[in-house]
């Protein structure tokens, strides 16, 4: 859901200005802060437009690609550079709440109706048979391998203005930043994200 729907950002000289008033406003800061939520609205849009045509909500679609990270792993992390990623993942209802940072009632929410829709199935977990683990069924595979193809070329087609440099130089940035406020929630130091060479 978008956060921010200011069409027309603030200029500098209006921050300079706004800085007067509250000498705390530090009118970059501000701006930074503007765009990069501006930015995020902006590409949610785009995002969730897409997910739309399929027929899919943001929140249904995150669940399936981090159950399909873990089928998939070929990030080659890990111990023997094959299976770290996948092995880690989450696969029980509590570890996808938390991978989604949602609480344990929504996660159920979402798994509830992507299994009445036949994209997943519950299970016994193979680690501990007390516990249900959560996994793709054939039809969520079939719905990802058609419709992510046309969603990587989305993301490709939102980057496309940037050389590669850039894009790593705003990865390394936006990693700064999440830490900030990682830290400034209390959350801890969040994972990374890295660009793959």
């Amino acid at each position: 859901m978008p956060f921010l729907m200011i069409k027309n950002l603030p200029r500098y000289e209006c921050l300079l200005e706004a800085a007067q008033k509250f000498p705390d406003l530090d009118p970059w800061a501000c701006a930074v802060y503007l765009h990069l939520l501006r930015a995020g609205d902006e590409v949610f849009k785009v995002a969730e437009r897409n997910l739309v045509r399929h027929n899919i909500t943001p929140g249904r679609f995150a669940v399936l690609m981090l159950l399909w990270g873990r089928a998939h792993d070929g990030c080659g992390h890990g111990s023997g550079g094959g299976g770290g990623c996948a092995a880690a993942g989450p696969r029980t209802p509590a570890e996808l709440a938390e991978a989604a940072s949602v609480t344990r009632a929504t996660m159920t929410g979402l798994i509830d109706t992507l299994e009445r829709d036949g994209f997943v199935k519950r299970v016994p977990d193979p680690e501990d048979r007390r516990m249900m683990s959560v996994t793709l069924t054939a039809k969520a595979e079939r719905f990802l391998t058609g419709m992510l193809p046309g969603h990587f070329q989305l993301m490709a087609a939102l980057a496309r203005t940037l050389s590669e440099r850039e894009r790593q130089t705003l990865v390394t940035l936006l990693n700064k930043i999440i830490e900030q406020a990682a830290a400034m929630s209390g959350a801890g130091r969040p994972a990374a994200v890295g660009l793959a060479r």
